[in-house]
């Protein structure tokens, strides 16, 4: 029975998801991220080419022709270059800037908003070797290996079958001239890129399932740990009751308090006391200041005979009053009876 509770066969709850995301443990696939960037890298290079060539080779062009009458000097060479610096950043530029959207962008679809720094805190439990070794020869490491395999193998696979479709037209190349050939060359190679990543894309996808799966098996929990979490978050029941009494007798003292104020009693002889205060100054109607049943009612009561607090019984008042919550004003259909009472009150105090 022991080890039957041991097997991690409960899935995870909210909080452990939470955990598990705030120490950076999410289904996250590195293969979305490369078939992401191999994607949209060679989409923005098939309309970004031509300005790209067109620029390099204006550059390249600019530089030879100030070859002839360049004068090479410490100062002429650091300007050369950073004039030269500058406009090969500006044209990577968008390259550059293509990768770290698709990058941000792959991450966010795949795990949403997160910002953690638990996963860099130092752990020194990863410096032990056997940890190590034993991580080498594990599932999780055989099965990237068969992953990486895999992808070699298809990549492999695409790229032979358009090689050799091409095969016969490329025995052409001999007589073709360098320009041909580079266009000829340059098509092909797009289509290999293009292929790959269809590949790399239902590669992903398999592999963004299969990282989902394995992260619902390692949140997976145990019923001991679903039932001391329970209790983390619920908090012990003994503890809770203790609390719970606690607040009780601190909101019973302070109603005691307010029995003293009271100007009537109103009371059912066999176990309800209900104490009303009523100042005209500052009140709409009068309120329920204090009510009880049983031995809170019989100490009401006590706590009235000792500073003088008038008792009246009245059955029907009483029940009715006893359902209105404490600190409430009396109900608009009892405000007759409780003014007949009032007024038997403020009547004997004047006697």
């Amino acid at each position: 029975m022991a080890d039957s509770d041991q097997e991690r066969t409960e899935q995870a709850t909210g909080k452990r998801r939470a955990d598990f995301r705030q120490k950076g443990q999410v289904a996250q696939s590195k293969e979305v991220h490369t078939a992401a960037l191999m994607t949209g890298t060679l989409l923005l290079w098939t309309f970004y080419a031509p300005l790209f060539w067109r620029t390099l080779s204006d550059m390249l062009h600019h530089l030879w022709s100030l070859a002839g009458d360049f004068e090479v000097t410490p100062v002429s060479a650091v300007m050369l270059l950073g004039q030269l610096g500058q406009k090969i950043a500006l044209l990577l530029a968008p390259i550059m800037l293509t990768t770290l959207v698709i990058g941000i962008l792959s991450s966010y679809l795949q795990v949403g908003w997160l910002f953690t720094t638990k996963p860099l805190a130092p752990d020194f439990s990863k410096m032990n070797p056997v940890p190590g070794l034993a991580k080498l020869i594990s599932k999780r490491s055989f099965i990237e290996v068969v992953k990486s395999l895999l992808k070699v193998f298809l990549v492999g696979v695409v790229a032979y079958k358009v090689i050799l479709a091409e095969f016969g037209q490329a025995l052409d190349l001999v007589d073709m001239d360098i320009n041909d050939s580079v266009v000829y060359l340059a098509r092909v190679a797009a289509r290999i890129l293009l292929r790959t990543c269809g590949v790399m894309i239902l590669l992903a996808l398999l592999d963004f399932l299969f990282v989902r799966w394995e992260m619902e098996q390692k949140m997976k929990m145990t019923k001991q740990e679903q039932k001391e979490e329970h209790k983390e978050s619920e908090g012990d029941p003994q503890i809770k009751a203790r609390i719970r009494s606690m607040q009780m007798q601190a909101a019973r003292r302070r109603m005691m308090a307010e029995v003293p104020k009271a100007d009537v009693v109103i009371t059912n002889p066999t176990h309800l006391s209900v104490a009303l205060a009523y100042d005209r100054s500052r009140m709409s109607a009068p309120q329920i200041v204090a009510k009880g049943a049983d031995a809170v009612a019989m100490r009401i009561r006590e706590i009235a005979r000792e500073h003088k607090v008038p008792l009246v019984e009245n059955k029907p008042v009483a029940r009715v009053l006893f359902k209105v919550d404490l600190g409430k004003d009396v109900p608009e259909e009892m405000f007759q009876a409780v003014a007949e009472i009032l007024a038997y009150v403020y009547g004997l105090k004047k006697r």
